[in-house]
């Protein structure tokens, strides 16, 4: 056993008194959708329903080994590191102190508060990520205490990489995986799973999964070097990451980016939805990056394959839910956004609902503006059970004489109207 399976099974045996492993489920309904074997590796199902509790756990394990003793431990996070540095600090009877913005959703705050069990501190500081991540670098630099990094610290990836360890270890005995779907974010978790599984006789493909509005790793293996996003869409807030590590980088900058895909977050939205209603798994965005790029292999590709997707992470804030399944159905055609110039006379209304068939609703109608004496300006969402019927509707509009514009794809105006 090579030195750093050795020590990952170590880490993987020292966990054991923290919680079990989490399951690798063959998932029925995945598999007769793609025709592979396709296996989740439950993430999900950990104590802080993620796998972040793994990197902070050996950082802590071997800080402690190494007799370090700080003041405090410090971590800057406003969302699953957070929560397993909080159970790690309980579960150890260390204090931590826990930096977030201020903008923090109080569910996660008070997720993290629990899981540390009174021994963390939460404090908010800035209204984003990087201020409050430089008030916790000023903190530990200046009180004694260690900052416990999210993703980029060997300690952490040699911690992320026991989900290989239980994966090796839970495969049926006649399947070695032939393809292996990983999240990515900050890189810890990929890096240390394709590293343990380099060290053994036979490694299976990798496929890398980022948003499309984060797209930190394929960007930089394209370069060649590490490479930080001017801007990042913060949608899918767990792998949402400007510039992956530098350990993590090291370790994987022997991809090619083609290995890497990128998830539009609509449709990641229609997987989680999906996932949902199928198979009654809550996932966070994140969570849903492995099985949504599915989508992207053909079934050809598939067929007969044994794949194991890593499901990151579950936890979902309930109150998004109206934004995911909106997101959703815009992306598969099943809502629209129109701006109409609408006659002001009395009937005008009617002489429009008659336009619409069986199937279509109006989920949203509202003035803008009376832009002339006898016109004005109106935002009307509608929503079909089949996106084929906006052909129909376009043509009916059109011979109707009704002038309107679809913004629906306009991420400028839909973000300041819709």
């Amino acid at each position: 056993m090579a030195g750093f399976t050795r020590d990952v099974a170590r880490a993987a045996d020292e966990m054991r008194a923290l919680f079990e492993a989490t399951p690798l489920q063959e998932n029925d309904y995945l598999s007769r959708k793609t025709g592979a074997r396709v296996f989740l590796k439950r993430e999900d199902l950990s104590p802080v329903r993620s796998y972040k509790i793994r990197g902070a756990f050996n950082f802590f394990r071997k800080a402690v080994a190494a007799g370090l003793s700080p003041e405090a431990f410090v971590c800057a996070s406003a969302g699953n590191h957070a929560q397993g540095f909080a159970y790690v600090c309980r579960h150890l009877g260390r204090r931590g102190v826990v930096f977030m913005p201020v903008t923090t959703p109080q569910q996660k705050i008070d997720k993290t508060r629990m899981f540390g069990g009174g021994m963390v501190e939460i404090r908010l500081i800035g209204d984003f990520f990087d201020e409050c991540y430089r008030a916790a670098l000023d903190f530990a630099a200046t009180s004694g205490g260690l900052m416990v990094p999210p993703f980029d610290h060997r300690d952490i990836i040699e911690g992320q990489a026991t989900v290989a360890h239980e994966i090796a270890a839970q495969m049926p005995e006649d399947v070695e995986p032939d393809l292996m779907v990983l999240p990515v974010g900050g890189g810890g978790l990929s890096a240390g799973v394709t590293r343990y599984f380099s060290e053994g006789d036979t490694a299976p493909r990798f496929a890398f999964v980022e948003p499309l509005g984060a797209p930190s790793l394929k960007r930089s293996l394209a370069a060649g070097r590490r490479v930080k996003l001017d801007m990042v869409d913060n949608f899918v807030d767990g792998a949402a990451v400007a510039e992956i590590g530098k350990e993590n980088f090291r370790l994987l900058k022997g991809f090619d980016e083609a290995q890497v895909r990128l998830v539009p977050e609509n449709r990641l939205c229609a997987t989680m939805i999906e996932m949902l209603n199928i198979e009654g798994i809550v996932l966070e965005p994140a969570g849903a990056l492995a099985i949504d790029a599915l989508k992207d292999f053909s079934r050809k590709e598939l067929k007969g394959r044994a794949v194991v997707l890593v499901v990151s992470g579950g936890n979902f804030d309930f109150e998004r839910l109206p934004d995911v399944k909106e997101r959703a159905l815009r992306f598969e055609g099943l809502k629209k956004y129109f701006i109409f110039r609408f006659p002001q006379r009395p009937g005008a209304l009617r002489d429009f609902l008659e336009l619409l068939g069986p199937d279509d609703d109006i989920a949203r109608f509202e003035y803008l503006k009376k832009s002339a004496r006898n016109f004005g300006s109106v935002l009307i969402g509608i929503e079909t059970k089949d996106a084929k019927n906006f052909d129909l509707l376009r043509k009916r509009f059109a011979e109707g004489g009704w002038a309107f514009q679809d913004i629906t794809e306009n991420e400028v105006l839909a973000g300041l109207i819709i």
